[in-house]
Protein backbone atom coordinates (compact mmCIF):
# COMPACT_ATOMS: atom_id res chain seq x y z
CA UNK A 1 0.00 0.00 0.00
CA UNK A 2 2.89 2.37 0.76
CA UNK A 3 4.27 1.96 -2.77
CA UNK A 4 0.89 2.87 -4.25
CA UNK A 5 0.67 5.99 -2.11
CA UNK A 6 4.26 7.01 -2.90
CA UNK A 7 3.84 6.60 -6.66
CA UNK A 8 0.41 8.27 -6.62
CA UNK A 9 1.77 11.22 -4.63
CA UNK A 10 4.71 11.63 -7.03
CA UNK A 11 2.47 11.44 -10.12
CA UNK A 12 -0.08 13.82 -8.61
CA UNK A 13 2.57 16.29 -7.45
CA UNK A 14 4.32 16.36 -10.83
CA UNK A 15 0.98 16.79 -12.61
CA UNK A 16 -0.14 19.68 -10.42
CA UNK A 17 3.30 21.36 -10.51
CA UNK A 18 3.44 21.27 -14.32
CA UNK A 19 -0.14 22.57 -14.61
CA UNK A 20 0.69 25.41 -12.22
CA UNK A 21 3.74 26.32 -14.32
CA UNK A 22 1.66 26.28 -17.50
CA UNK A 23 -1.15 28.43 -16.07
CA UNK A 24 1.28 30.98 -14.62
CA UNK A 25 3.70 31.16 -17.56
CA UNK A 26 1.74 30.56 -20.77
CA UNK A 27 -1.18 32.31 -22.40
CA UNK A 28 -4.12 30.09 -23.25
CA UNK A 29 -3.79 28.91 -26.86
CA UNK A 30 -0.10 29.83 -27.01
CA UNK A 31 2.17 27.31 -28.75
CA UNK A 32 5.79 27.03 -27.62
CA UNK A 33 8.04 24.78 -29.73
CA UNK A 34 10.30 22.64 -27.54
CA UNK A 35 11.72 20.20 -30.09
CA UNK A 36 10.81 21.32 -33.60
CA UNK A 37 8.05 19.15 -35.03
CA UNK A 38 8.30 16.64 -32.20
CA UNK A 39 7.24 18.33 -28.94
CA UNK A 40 5.51 21.57 -28.14
CA UNK A 41 3.67 23.17 -25.24
CA UNK A 42 0.16 24.32 -26.10
CA UNK A 43 -2.01 25.54 -23.22
CA UNK A 44 -5.66 24.52 -23.55
CA UNK A 45 -8.53 24.01 -21.12
CA UNK A 46 -10.33 20.74 -21.81
CA UNK A 47 -13.92 20.26 -20.66
CA UNK A 48 -14.14 16.78 -22.17
CA UNK A 49 -12.21 13.53 -22.27
CA UNK A 50 -9.26 12.46 -24.42
CA UNK A 51 -9.17 14.22 -27.81
CA UNK A 52 -11.71 16.68 -26.29
CA UNK A 53 -14.44 14.09 -26.77
CA UNK A 54 -17.72 14.78 -24.96
CA UNK A 55 -16.86 18.43 -24.34
CA UNK A 56 -19.37 19.94 -21.97
CA UNK A 57 -19.92 16.61 -20.17
CA UNK A 58 -17.45 17.42 -17.41
CA UNK A 59 -19.82 16.40 -14.63
CA UNK A 60 -19.91 12.82 -15.96
CA UNK A 61 -16.11 12.59 -15.89
CA UNK A 62 -16.08 14.02 -12.37
CA UNK A 63 -18.43 11.28 -11.19
CA UNK A 64 -16.53 8.55 -13.06
CA UNK A 65 -13.19 9.71 -11.64
CA UNK A 66 -14.64 9.67 -8.13
CA UNK A 67 -15.86 6.09 -8.64
CA UNK A 68 -12.45 5.03 -10.02
CA UNK A 69 -10.67 6.55 -7.01
CA UNK A 70 -12.99 4.73 -4.63
CA UNK A 71 -12.41 1.39 -6.39
CA UNK A 72 -8.62 1.88 -6.39
CA UNK A 73 -8.54 2.66 -2.66
CA UNK A 74 -10.76 -0.35 -1.90
CA UNK A 75 -8.74 -2.65 -4.18
CA UNK A 76 -5.30 -1.47 -2.98
CA UNK A 77 -5.39 -3.64 0.14
CA UNK A 78 -5.30 -6.79 -2.01
CA UNK A 79 -2.15 -5.88 -3.96
CA UNK A 80 1.05 -7.74 -3.03
CA UNK A 81 3.05 -7.17 -6.22
CA UNK A 82 5.33 -4.19 -6.74
CA UNK A 83 4.35 -4.04 -10.44
CA UNK A 84 0.64 -3.99 -9.66
CA UNK A 85 1.34 -1.32 -7.05
CA UNK A 86 2.95 0.75 -9.82
CA UNK A 87 -0.13 0.23 -12.01
CA UNK A 88 -2.53 1.38 -9.32
CA UNK A 89 -0.24 4.17 -8.07
CA UNK A 90 0.05 5.69 -11.56
CA UNK A 91 -3.68 5.32 -12.14
CA UNK A 92 -4.52 6.85 -8.76
CA UNK A 93 -2.15 9.80 -9.24
CA UNK A 94 -3.37 10.46 -12.78
CA UNK A 95 -7.07 10.24 -12.01
CA UNK A 96 -6.62 12.39 -8.90
CA UNK A 97 -4.69 15.00 -10.92
CA UNK A 98 -7.43 15.43 -13.51
CA UNK A 99 -10.19 15.18 -10.87
CA UNK A 100 -8.56 18.05 -8.96
CA UNK A 101 -8.86 20.18 -12.10
CA UNK A 102 -12.51 19.19 -12.59
CA UNK A 103 -13.34 19.99 -8.99
CA UNK A 104 -11.39 23.21 -8.41
CA UNK A 105 -10.70 24.96 -11.72
CA UNK A 106 -12.93 27.32 -13.67
CA UNK A 107 -15.74 27.53 -14.55
CA UNK A 108 -17.09 25.99 -11.30
CA UNK A 109 -16.84 23.21 -8.73
CA UNK A 110 -17.27 19.82 -10.39
CA UNK A 111 -17.34 21.39 -13.86
CA UNK A 112 -13.75 22.62 -14.05
CA UNK A 113 -11.71 22.24 -17.21
CA UNK A 114 -8.58 20.09 -17.21
CA UNK A 115 -5.32 21.87 -18.06
CA UNK A 116 -3.66 20.21 -21.06
CA UNK A 117 -0.38 21.39 -22.56
CA UNK A 118 1.77 18.60 -24.03
CA UNK A 119 1.50 18.28 -27.80
CA UNK A 120 3.31 15.70 -29.90
CA UNK A 121 1.89 16.47 -33.36
CA UNK A 122 3.93 13.74 -35.08
CA UNK A 123 2.49 11.01 -32.85
CA UNK A 124 -1.14 11.74 -31.97
CA UNK A 125 -3.35 14.72 -32.68
CA UNK A 126 -4.06 15.41 -29.03
CA UNK A 127 -2.95 17.74 -26.29
CA UNK A 128 -2.51 16.06 -22.93
CA UNK A 129 -0.88 16.41 -19.51
CA UNK A 130 1.20 14.46 -16.99
CA UNK A 131 -1.92 12.90 -15.42
CA UNK A 132 -2.93 11.54 -18.83
CA UNK A 133 0.55 10.07 -19.33
CA UNK A 134 0.29 8.34 -15.94
CA UNK A 135 -3.15 6.91 -16.75
CA UNK A 136 -2.06 5.60 -20.17
CA UNK A 137 1.18 4.20 -18.73
CA UNK A 138 -0.78 2.37 -16.03
CA UNK A 139 -3.06 0.84 -18.68
CA UNK A 140 -0.10 -0.34 -20.77
CA UNK A 141 1.48 -1.95 -17.69
CA UNK A 142 -1.93 -3.42 -16.73
CA UNK A 143 -2.19 -5.10 -20.14
CA UNK A 144 1.37 -6.38 -19.98
CA UNK A 145 0.93 -7.90 -16.50
CA UNK A 146 -2.38 -9.44 -17.53
CA UNK A 147 -0.90 -10.96 -20.71
CA UNK A 148 2.01 -12.34 -18.69
CA UNK A 149 -0.44 -13.85 -16.19
CA UNK A 150 0.99 -12.05 -13.19
CA UNK A 151 -1.54 -11.91 -10.36
CA UNK A 152 -2.04 -9.16 -7.80
CA UNK A 153 0.17 -11.17 -5.45
CA UNK A 154 3.01 -11.10 -8.01
CA UNK A 155 2.74 -14.83 -8.78
CA UNK A 156 2.71 -15.81 -12.43
CA UNK A 157 0.14 -18.50 -13.21
CA UNK A 158 0.45 -21.06 -15.96
CA UNK A 159 -2.31 -22.34 -18.24
CA UNK A 160 -3.19 -24.96 -15.65
CA UNK A 161 -3.89 -22.24 -13.09
CA UNK A 162 -0.90 -23.27 -11.02
CA UNK A 163 1.96 -20.90 -10.21
CA UNK A 164 4.77 -21.22 -12.75
CA UNK A 165 7.81 -22.86 -11.23
CA UNK A 166 5.89 -24.20 -8.24
CA UNK A 167 6.30 -27.90 -7.60
CA UNK A 168 3.41 -29.85 -6.16
CA UNK A 169 4.15 -31.91 -3.14
CA UNK A 170 3.57 -35.64 -3.51
CA UNK A 171 -0.12 -36.37 -3.07
CA UNK A 172 -1.29 -32.80 -3.86
CA UNK A 173 -4.23 -32.65 -6.18
CA UNK A 174 -3.91 -30.65 -9.42
CA UNK A 175 -5.90 -27.45 -9.83
CA UNK A 176 -9.62 -28.45 -9.94
CA UNK A 177 -10.42 -26.60 -13.18
CA UNK A 178 -7.40 -26.77 -15.49
CA UNK A 179 -7.80 -25.07 -18.85
CA UNK A 180 -7.93 -27.44 -21.83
Amino acid sequence: MAVIVLIAAGAYGLDQLTKHLVVTNLTEGEVVPVIDGVLQWQFVRNSGAAFSLASGMTWIFTILATVVLTVIVWFARRIRSIWWAVVFGLLLGGVLGNLTDRLFREPSFGLGHVIDFISTPWMIPAIYNVADICIVSSMVLFLLLTILGIGLDGVRLGKDGEPIGAKRAEGDEPHPNPEP
